[in-house]
């Protein structure tokens, strides 16, 4: 079963290959989605959960986009050093 925030990350990813300007209406409506999708019956905990990964993924795409990057091996080097 895919989670609402697997579906909310595509959803990004897919505007952000699209050119798709994030701007705060796109933020808002990313948001509400995220909101939307969730179960009734659901907790202001899930409810933060899901955006602060909004907020997140943002931050991420926007490094993406601006250069700053490392490599799949510089993050384990600095995950096993977390380990220790």
């Amino acid at each position: 079963m895919i989670r609402c925030s697997e579906i909310l990350f595509m959803r990004l990813v897919e505007l952000r290959r699209k050119e798709v300007c994030i701007k705060v209406v796109l933020l808002k409506e990313v948001a509400l989605d995220a909101i939307k999708r969730l179960p009734d019956e659901c907790k202001l905990e899930d409810i933060m959960y899901e955006l602060n990964l909004v907020s997140q993924v943002l931050e991420g795409l926007k490094d993406a986009e601006d250069g700053r990057l490392i490599s799949t091996e510089e993050l384990l080097k600095r995950v096993e050093q977390w380990e220790r």
